[in-house]
């Protein structure tokens, strides 16, 4: 990787210095490299449960993914940049952006210190940061993309964490996001994995407009499977008193209901092929790509 300005961690008065394999602190290596944490909505063990239950398979998040390559694809194409994962856990996508961005160097970023340490044992060559968005450690105008899947939901002050990204963007760097939509879809899934909020559509677009972000796209994640889902979670609202274990179990089942079902995915994939003429106005999830203004 070039030589790119990532700041000392606390407690080091020496920048690190990324040698490709690791970083070098203070003459140590060390795969991870960490910053100061505020208070999340997200935990390690919250990590362990979504990837055991979902993995990399699960049918919203391969389309979502899908999604956020294809408007990298788009708006940075094979030309040389930095682009940074937040929330990468176990880093499917970070894999997928370095197969399919082939000019990209790719950096991954996460509240939770669990899956960087494995992440940091199977990609050695990515550089790992552990921080708080809210309090990004990064400099101005250092990245060129920035992706937020489903990382925006659990972060109390998603305003402040908006701006953040704004401000390490490059002028015309370009922001990914996905989060979960529909207030009223509140329910048991949410409250259990931590979720502040879901989303309307348009007041997240009046927090990316208020950090400064112009809007390339606007869209939905799960169009045609929405009215399904909307029930469901109407449904699952019965149980936000539950105890935390029956929560669980009600999350377990509803992750791995269907996630592999070869219908849903070919619907997933139908709906991905005409995203490109239509904006759905509704679904599973907000999808947003913006950019930041060239001056």
């Amino acid at each position: 990787m070039t030589q790119f300005p990532f700041p000392p961690p606390p407690g080091s008065l020496c920048p690190p210095v990324w040698t490709g394999k690791a970083f070098q602190v203070d003459g140590k290596p060390t795969g991870v490299l960490a910053y100061d944490l505020g208070a999340s909505g997200w935990t390690d063990d919250l990590t362990d449960f979504h990837e055991d239950v979902a993995g990399g398979t699960h049918y919203i998040d391969v389309a979502s993914r899908r999604h956020a390559l294809a408007e990298l694809r788009r708006w940075v194409g094979q030309r040389p940049a930095v682009i940074m994962d937040v929330g990468c856990s176990s880093g499917f996508l970070l894999q997928e952006i370095r197969t399919a961005l082939a000019g990209a160097e790719v950096i991954g970023a996460d509240y939770v210190r669990g899956p960087l340490e494995r992440l940091a044992k199977t990609i050695p060559d990515v550089p790992l940061l552990q921080f708080d968005l809210t309090q990004c450690p990064l400099p101005d105008s250092s990245l060129d993309a920035v992706v937020l899947l489903n990382v925006l939901e659990h972060i109390q002050d998603d305003s402040l964490a908006i701006r953040q990204v704004f401000r390490v963007l490059k002028p015309n760097g370009v922001a990914v996001i996905e989060v979960p939509a529909g207030p009223h879809l509140y329910d048991v899934y949410d409250k259990f994995l931590m979720h502040f909020r879901r989303y309307r559509a348009d007041d997240l677009a009046r927090l990316l407009r208020d950090a400064g972000f112009d809007i390339l796209s606007q869209s939905h994640l799960g169009f045609f499977l929405y009215p399904a889902f909307a029930h469901v979670k109407r449904s699952n609202r019965k149980f936000l008193n539950e105890s935390e274990e029956s929560q669980k179990e009600i999350v377990q089942l509803n992750i791995e209901r269907h996630k592999s079902n070869l219908l849903i995915r070919a619907v997933m994939r139908l709906e991905d092929s005409l995203r490109s003429h239509i904006s759905y106005p509704c679904g599973i999830r907000c999808l947003f790509t913006c950019r930041k203004p060239a001056s």
